[in-house]
């Protein structure tokens, strides 16, 4: 059995290689899930949604969401993965939503190309362009999952 610092590794490791993460919501009885790019920042994972979306008005009305991020895999012994439950913020403009807006575009060249040579890659103008702004989810409780370990396998990491 890998113990608890190699658990966290695989963990970072396996978000690190993914690009999109499934962040869940719920009202009034009702479920809901949306994909999101994303970049794992901090112990925070950002991305841009907009304001005025299913998941987004879930998450800030009832102060909470779960998210999960995976592979996509061919066997269930291969299956692995993150589960957690925490909460949504709006990112902010200061200096960490910054440095997250930087991982985000290295994590993402092509959102460059969205943008005028010279342009810059700010947050207003991200707003501006797209009708969206920066998100960020905070984790409360994360698991990481792996049926190569053993089938069934889930231990809670730190992140």
């Amino acid at each position: 059995m890998a113990d608890e610092h190699d658990l966290n590794e695989q963990a970072l490791s396996l978000i690190n290689a993914q690009s999109t993460m499934a962040l869940a919501t719920a009202k009034n009885g009702c479920a809901w899930a949306a994909p999101v790019y994303f970049v794992f920042h901090k112990s925070a994972f950002y991305f841009f949604s907009s304001p005025d979306s299913r998941h987004i008005s879930e998450a800030l009305d009832s102060g909470q969401a779960s998210a999960t991020i995976y592979p996509v895999v061919d066997t269930w012994q291969d299956i692995k993965g993150i589960q957690m439950t925490g909460h949504l913020q709006f990112a902010g403009m200061g200096l960490n939503a910054l440095q997250a807006l930087h991982a985000y575009t290295a994590k993402f060249p092509f959102v460059k190309t969205f943008f005028k040579p010279g342009q810059a890659l700010k947050l207003e103008n991200f707003a501006k362009q797209f009708r969206v702004r920066f998100y960020r989810f905070i984790p409360d409780l994360v698991y990481y999952l792996d049926n190569q370990i053993e089938f069934g396998f889930r231990e809670a990491v730190s992140l």
